[in-house]
């Protein structure tokens, strides 16, 4: 449950950014907007990790900021791997990945606090 969720989350973001951030299109329906958000997710999960140790040096000079740039790579990668499969989704050049990576990931910070479930504490056998 919490996999869709999440994958309901980044569909909203990056719905998000395709209304707000000039650049970033997509023509498709809804449902194919899910499956741009799975490609997304699946980039994050599997690349971003890599990505991270390879960009080192450039996270730890710039405190982090790098990142931002590291997010909009994958957004890009998300929208050329998009438009291979006719997806309809597609970022114009590094501005608009930018952008729109901003307004991808507060978009998924916000929806993420409105959504989570607060912490229950599980009930404890004592003996």
């Amino acid at each position: 449950m919490k996999l869709l969720i999440r994958l309901l989350i980044n569909a909203a973001a990056l719905w998000a950014a395709v209304h707000l951030v000039p650049g970033v299109s997509f023509t498709g329906d809804g449902r194919l907007l899910l499956v741009v958000a799975l490609i997304f997710a699946v980039l994050n999960t599997c690349l971003k990790p890599i990505l991270i140790i390879l960009t080192l040096p450039f996270l730890l000079v710039t405190l982090g900021l790098f990142t931002f740039v590291l997010n909009a790579f994958l957004l890009w990668m998300t929208s050329e791997l998009s438009s291979a499969m006719g997806l309809g989704f597609h970022v114009e050049g590094f501005l608009a990945a930018f952008l729109g990576a901003l307004v991808v990931s507060g978009g998924s910070i916000l929806l993420s606090m409105f959504v989570s479930q607060p912490n229950t504490p599980r009930a404890s056998a004592k003996s």
